[in-house]
């Protein structure tokens, strides 16, 4: 479509277009929060008028004092009274500034709260297909980087724009009562130019900044990236090979980086000149209206005064754009995560899983990731309430897909999925995963406590309840002869463990869950023989007061499921018994005749 250059450059437009439109849409978001802190944020705005009115009338102080001590004119005293008075606006000036910051600090907080709660749970809400794609490093800093602008944001907007304009107007108005047009015509024009300038030049440095935030991103990823995965860089010795490639990423953003600060630089200086060039001009006028009588020494001090009031703030108006344009970036980047569809919905009237015993039901079900790929060619299957059913195949053929498909991380392509009749699209999520529990092939933990980690399957649940899971598990012995038992900590994604004591703790929080349909997802692959069969003679109880699903890799560990399905590339090549497959003389028997020649084997190796 876009081969030619002027399609190109349109797209691109119509890009940054809406780039910038994300970018000012955040700020309705943020007034419900604002709102609900009015009188907050009312008393505040009192503070800033107070803030400012007494910052006004200190020059206009200063007037009559320096007037009052001229040579000729009439006093007869030092006026004590307005230099009291002086003192006092300045005292309250900074008064009523500390006053409005202390208010309003709650609702900038809680404002960063809400909103950092409301991504985090919609983070949650997405597919498990947006957190396969996802980079975890760059999507914490954008959030990171999101939060601290939203706080940043409401500040700038509130105690720096307002008090400008606000300061802007009222300078604007003692020149207009008390010196002719000039001086007025001059501050407006000033003021405009000024205006002008900050934002033309913020916004081509927008574009260098946002690109700078993208590679600082993209930077931070990769570093994470390679430290969640030090094994394997030391498996293969790629130490320097990481180390480089991060320093290729840091490279591009201080290459971008630089250039950012050096736009920064024209900023500065085009705005010091709009300011020097407005002062000298009122300066001019008042010294004349000085020798020409019609001004006083007095009204030379209050132009000054006012120029150094306005101008000051007005000077920090430039860099306070920039801070609410770069928070808009920021915060732009962090808002796209919310405005991630979530794939999986509750429909409208969604209902919760019924009580008592629950059955599985796949039917025709297809379902590919991509696609040219498909996964699952109509699959169909059965699983009674309080029985057993398990799934083999070769790797690659779709078993751990069914687990994903009945906990509802994907929608399937055709057909449909049943818990006791019901489409469990018209299940509410939340009571639908309550209703499983999972021991998956890979066991990730959190790097908290063995305690916490199997006490994550029921928060509610008891030590009693968490400490017999265990025993259940046959983890407990192990768990007691640590330094610190239970509340040994298991290292980020569990490494301090090893991976059959990772999965008996996985096994351990599946059965403090009290789940009413189980999922073995290869759950012992990771024990040795001995074990497994410890933990086996603990599950098929369980198993047989439950729906259970088992995905297998050992054929010795399903003998006694109700059915047993055999998978290849997707589709359903084999069911029946274990003796029933076997007397078919299939895909089945082979397998298990091979695990029997592989155990064979072993056992010779054993004998000494």
């Amino acid at each position: 479509m876009n081969q030619h250059g002027l399609g190109s450059t349109a797209s691109d437009k119509i890009g940054e277009q809406k780039k910038r439109r994300n970018e000012w849409r955040v700020i309705p978001t943020l007034l419900p929060f604002l709102w609900e802190y009015k009188l907050r944020v009312a008393i505040s705005l009192g503070f800033l008028i107070a803030a400012k009115l007494a910052n006004v009338g200190v020059p206009l102080v200063m007037k009559v004092i320096v007037d009052d001590l001229t040579p000729g004119q009439q006093i007869l005293a030092v006026p004590f009274s307005l230099l009291i008075a002086y003192g006092a606006l300045r005292f309250a000036n900074t008064l009523f500034a500390e006053l409005r910051d202390m208010v309003f600090v709650r609702v900038a907080q809680r404002a960063v709260r809400r909103v950092a709660l409301n991504v985090f749970r919609h983070l949650h809400s997405l597919s498990l297909r947006f957190h396969l794609n996802r980079q975890t490093g760059g999507m914490t800093r954008d959030i990171e980087r999101g939060t601290r602008g939203i706080s940043t944001l409401l500040t700038y907007m509130l105690f720096s724009i307002i008090p400008v304009i606000l300061e802007f107007l009222l300078v604007s108005a003692v020149l207009w009562q008390r010196f002719d047009w000039r001086f007025v015509a001059v501050t407006y024009v000033a003021v405009a130019a000024y205006i002008g300038f900050t934002i033309s030049i913020t916004e081509w440095r927008t574009a260098i900044r946002r690109r700078a935030n993208e590679l600082d991103s993209k930077a931070n990823s990769r570093a994470i990236d390679s430290l969640l995965n030090y094994e394997t860089v030391k498996y293969f010795n790629n130490e320097e090979f990481e180390a480089q490639r991060y320093d290729a990423n840091l490279t591009s953003y201080e290459a971008a980086a630089v250039k950012t600060e050096a736009s920064l630089g024209v900023l500065n200086i085009g705005q010091s000149v709009i300011i020097a060039f407005a002062a000298t001009a009122l300066m001019v006028l008042a010294a004349e209206g000085v020798v020409s009588g019609q001004l006083t020494l007095g009204d030379l001090v209050l132009v000054n005064a006012l120029l150094i009031q306005l101008y000051i703030p007005l000077n920090f108006l430039g860099m306070a754009y920039r801070e609410i344009k770069q928070s808009l970036i920021d915060m732009d980047r962090m808002f796209r995560l919310l405005e991630e569809n979530r794939e999986i919905k509750d429909a409208a009237e969604a209902i919760p899983v019924t009580e008592g015993a629950l059955s599985v039901s796949f039917k025709n079900v297809s379902f590919s990731y991509q696609t040219e790929r498909k996964i699952l060619d109509d699959i169909s299957f059965e699983i009674p309430a309080g029985k057993k059913v398990a799934v083999v195949g070769h790797s690659g053929s779709g078993k751990s897909t069914l687990a994903r498909l009945l906990y509802r991380f994907y929608d399937v392509n055709s057909g449909v999925i049943q818990i006791n009749g019901v489409d469990i699209r018209q299940l509410r999520q939340s009571s639908l995963r309550s209703s499983i529990g999972i021991v998956p092939q890979d066991t990730v933990l959190f790097n908290d406590t063995i305690y916490y980690n199997i006490h994550y399957g029921r928060t509610s649940a008891n030590r009693e309840s968490v400490l017999a899971a265990a025993k259940a598990a046959h983890i407990h012995d192990f768990i007691v002869t640590l330094p610190e038992g239970y509340e040994s900590a298991v290292g980020e994604r569990g490494l301090k463990l090893s991976g059959g004591e990772k999965q008996r703790v996985a096994i351990a929080r599946a059965l403090l869950k009290q789940p009413r349909i189980l999922i073995f997802d290869e759950a012992t692959s990771a024990l040795d023989s001995q074990s497994e069969k410890a933990i086996q003679e603990q599950l098929e109880p369980l198993a047989r007061s439950h729906t259970t699903l088992v995905i297998a890799h050992r054929l010795s560990t399903i003998m006694d499921a109700y059915q047993i399905l055999v998978m290849d590339q997707g589709r359903l090549i084999e069911r029946g018994t274990h003796r029933e497959l076997l007397e078919q003389e299939g895909a089945y028997a082979r397998m298990w005749a091979l695990q029997q020649q592989e155990e064979a084997s072993r056992e010779i190796k054993r004998i000494p």
